[in-house]
């Protein structure tokens, strides 16, 4: 009898939490799809793309402008008068399937170094040059 009372309860209580099926109303004329949301379409890289100048003479012809790389904003010292095209090089990125390393050095100012644009006072250890007689790994 109890096993007969616990079945009966499991059982309204199931049928309880069913909702029956709702019913559109008929109507004369067939509704029309939704629309189909355009997928925005990745930027096409440049024809011809930019070349960035970092040439220069004096310090003063250098900057810190935006050229861009595959993971996005990066810096670099660059001729003032030069073309950047930070979205035209992640297009390209893009369409040739190419990555690069996220990240970048911040800097604070540029300098000329023999006629090209360079990071003034460069004082990341791994970006200098190694010495002569490096001590060994052990």
């Amino acid at each position: 009898m109890l096993r007969l009372s616990l079945l009966l309860s499991l059982l309204l209580a199931l049928t309880a939490c069913t909702a029956p099926a709702a019913t559109a109303p008929v109507t004369s004329q067939p509704t029309p799809p939704a629309p189909v949301a355009e997928q925005a379409s990745p930027a096409k890289p440049a024809a011809t793309p930019v070349v960035v100048n970092s040439s220069c003479t004096v310090d003063a012809d250098c900057t810190v402008k935006n050229v861009g790389n595959c993971c996005g904003y990066y810096p670099a010292c660059v001729n003032v008068n030069s073309a950047t095209d930070p979205t035209g090089v992640q297009a390209s990125c893009q369409a040739k399937g190419m990555m690069s390393v996220c990240g970048f050095a911040e800097i604070q100012s540029c300098s000329c170094v023999k006629g090209q644009c360079a990071a003034a006072g460069e004082s990341n250890p791994l970006r200098q040059p190694m010495t002569e007689n490096p001590a060994p790994v052990r």
